[in-house]
């Protein structure tokens, strides 16, 4: 029956109730009640959000002094907590936070200007003040509290940030109870902003989320301190304990679920479309976002505006250490076992170092000036080869190498690789004696030959961060030589260069490697060197590959008989996020990047992808989308082109000697063939007049060896900088709540209702 709205002794049961959990709401209020009050008595169910919210409004507007006034608020919290995702999940409900509701103004016929708000509105704000509360969520700053309760309204939120950091100095006491406070308000939020996940995915980036929108805007006068504690609250965050080995299991830790909530809370805030971003300056130009005082007002979502803006070395410093400590956490070896506590979030650490890094170009550089990001660095590749053959960790694998694709798209991330790597971080994989671009040629190694099979599509990524970095890199060990001369062979095979259209890319990027290395560092890398020596047949075959029609065919038939030299294991456990979010890199390397030239003097300059002029000797087209043309592809129109690989009506693409061709003209092999060409002779004569086959001496001659003047004039450095667009925008949206879905198991808030942002499967 429709229960009438005034009936507080009904209304009251549902809050009054003394010590409730949120686990308690979630087993007293069943997923099927809800639903059968939304579709029986709708009035009943829209009586019960306003009246929470009331509650919610209530305790922010009288400062929550009392016990039970706290309880009240808390149990209003949990109940909406629960009831949210099923109003989200009815298409016909989605718009009830957003209207006002008629007759409530608390007269019942005056209607002033404060209840005409949106229950949304009223809602996140009294959120909002209510964590910023004295004595309920942050420490009272009065000696007394019974005479002289602070007035809520009056405080200023700047004065109760909650943990020392970017722009606050104070660390305040640390209260556990206001710690669990904070915790059920920010869930309380977080699952208000869930209303993206019910709705499907889509490539306009520009339907941004009502609930962020109007959080983040100035209507929400906390929204500096709010931003400043959530960040601080994150990056201050010590899970060690201390120092004192188990000193989790005496202490419950009640700030680890907050800094959790805390680091959601705040990826949601920042899902921001950076591509479109550029706001209006006075005299009508745009520019992108801002970052210091002096420049235009960046976004309308503040706390992208704050993250941008951010700019003192010490807060980059402090940002970076305390990222940097929390990833490395599950790294961290002990001799005892348990005896530190290893973090679970991850992942949202590593969306949040992306955006950090994609809002805040200052604090890139910053990342980048020391040898500091290699914190970062060892730690992904630690999530990259932990995680590479298991399917329902696929998003990981592909934030990690979006990381380091952003990153290497800076020169001072190569230069940074040659710092030898001597902490021993628990991985399986070849024991080396190098550098960090050793441990990232390995890793990278492993993951394309032992991954799992979904990780096809980030094969170019990996290989482009490969050729980003190859220019600096002084001298590579002789296992990460072996490696790559391995990747090569591989990736030769004619089997492999004709069974897919877009394979004989990863061919390109390997012999670019190999060149920038010859022309840039020939010097100290004669591991390098001596590989080539060795598999020197690899690339003669390379350059004699049969193009006519008969050998085409034989090669895809070898296919049957020769074991895949990229195995594929299958493994599963979790939840794995299919659709959506995967396809995304089918799309190819060059709609995620954008190339760009290094001069001698080390300018870099952007290469327009549509010039006509052939590209520079030896530089290996980008990926070919949609039949779309490469640079400088004027040979083939784009119709004829489509018609070289073409599909036939089975869907299965075809090899053509036309297209064999189209490419294998273009292989950059100079320079290398040159080099075999000048020391083969040279090894060999070596071998024969000491009867040689001690590798170190000729590693020995290699070394002291030189080819200058011998080789083709060098090519110029080559970069492809990280470009977003609304695909990446969308799949971190998605990646970001799939996420936070799987996360949030007790309680589980979003489990069996209708998402519609990704496929959830049991598997």
């Amino acid at each position: 029956q429709p229960v009438e709205a005034t009936d507080d002794a009904f209304w009251d049961q549902f809050w009054a109730d003394t010590a409730t959990s949120v686990q308690d709401v979630f087993a007293l209020v069943p997923a099927a009640e809800i639903r059968a009050v939304r579709e029986e008595s709708p009035s009943n169910l829209a009586t019960l959000c306003y009246k929470a919210v009331e509650k919610l409004v209530q305790g922010a507007e009288s400062g929550c002094h009392t016990e039970k006034e706290r309880q009240i608020v808390l149990n209003c919290c949990r109940l909406l907590t629960r009831i949210l995702p099923y109003i989200f999940e009815d298409p016909d409900w989605r718009g009830f936070f957003w209207s006002t509701v008629p007759g409530a103004g608390r007269g019942g016929g005056d209607e002033d200007d404060e209840n005409a708000r949106p229950l949304a509105e009223s809602l996140l704000l009294a959120v909002a003040d209510l964590l910023f509360c004295p004595d309920f969520t942050v420490q009272s700053h009065r000696r007394s509290t019974v005479d002289t309760a602070e007035d809520i309204h009056s405080i200023d939120s700047c004065e109760y940030i909650w943990e020392a950091g970017v722009g606050f100095a104070h660390s305040p006491q640390p209260n556990y109870l206001h710690d669990l406070n904070r915790t059920e308000l920010l869930k309380l939020l977080l699952t208000c902003f869930s209303e993206a996940m019910y709705l499907p995915p889509s490539s306009d980036s520009s339907n941004t989320n009502p609930w962020v929108q109007f959080f983040c805007s100035t209507e929400n006068r906390h929204a500096l301190p709010l931003f400043t504690s959530l960040l601080n609250v994150v990056c201050a965050y010590d899970p060690v304990g201390y120092g004192i080995p188990y000193n989790h299991l005496l202490f419950s830790d009640y700030r680890e679920p907050l800094v959790e909530e805390a680091a959601q809370v705040l990826i949601v805030t920042l899902d921001y479309d950076s591509s479109t971003s550029s706001s209006p300056t006075v005299d009508g130009t745009t520019t992108g976002t801002a970052m210091d005082d002096v420049d235009p007002p960046g976004p309308d979502n503040l706390f992208v505006n704050y993250l941008s803006r951010i700019h003192r070395e010490e807060d980059f410093q402090f940002i970076l250490k305390g990222v940097a400590r929390l990833l490395s956490n599950p790294l961290v070896q002990t001799y005892l076992p348990n005896s530190a506590k290893k973090i679970q979030f991850h992942q949202e650490l590593l969306v949040l170092f992306w955006k950090l890094c994609d809002f805040n170009k200052k604090f890139l550089f910053f990342v980048l000036k020391s040898s500091d990001v290699l914190d970062i660095l060892v730690p992904i590749l630690y999530f990259l080869n932990d995680a590479r053959a298991d399917q329902s960790r696929v998003g990981l694998m592909h934030i990690g190498v979006f990381i380091l694709l952003l990153l290497s798209g800076e020169r001072n991330f190569g230069v940074r690789l040659n710092k030898p790597y001597s902490v021993r971080v628990p991985m399986d994989i070849p024991v080396f004696t190098g550098t960090h671009a050793d441990l990232l040629i390995i890793v990278f190694h492993k993951i394309i030959t032992s991954g799992h099979q979904r990780l096809q599509p980030l094969f170019d990524c990996l290989l482009t961060i490969v050729v980003n970095v190859s220019p600096y890199l002084k001298s590579l060990s002789m296992v990460a030589a072996n490696k790559l001369l391995h990747l090569l062979e591989a990736f030769s095979t004619t089997w492999f260069l004709f069974s897919a259209v877009q394979n004989h890319h990863l061919v390109f990027f390997l012999l670019e490697v190999f060149n920038n290395i010859i022309q840039y560092q020939f010097d100290g890398n004669s591991n390098l060197v001596y590989a080539v020596i060795r598999k020197r047949n690899v690339f003669h075959q390379l350059a004699n590959l049969p193009t006519d029609s008969q050998s085409i065919q034989k090669g895809l038939q070898r296919k049957k008989k020769t074991p895949e030299p990229i195995s594929r294991t299958n493994s599963q456990d979790g939840v794995s996020m299919e659709g959506s979010p995967f396809s995304l890199l089918n799309t190819g390397i060059d709609k995620l990047t954008e190339k760009s030239q290094v001069s001698e003097d080390g300018t870099v300059r952007s290469l327009e992808p549509e010039s006509s002029q052939p590209p520079p000797e030896g530089n290996p087209p980008s990926a070919v989308s949609d039949g779309e043309p490469w640079s400088g592809e004027a040979s083939h129109p784009r119709r004829d082109r489509r018609r070289l690989s073409s599909a036939s009506s089975s869907g299965q693409w075809t090899p053509t000697p036309d297209w064999v061709m189209s490419w294998k003209s273009k292989l950059p092999l100079q320079t290398i063939m040159r080099l075999l060409q000048v020391l083969v002779p040279q090894v060999e004569k070596i071998c024969i007049d000491k009867g040689l086959t001690d590798e170190s001496e000729i590693l020995k001659f290699l070394q002291h060896g030189t080819l200058v003047g011998l080789l083709p004039v060098p090519h110029p450095i080559l970069i492809r900088k990280y470009q977003a667009n609304s695909g990446t925008a969308m799949w971190f949206r998605t990646y970001m709540w799939g996420v936070i879905y799987l996360r949030n198991v007790d309680p589980p808030i979003w489990y069996d209702t209708d998402v519609k942002l990704f496929e959830i499967q049991r598997v």
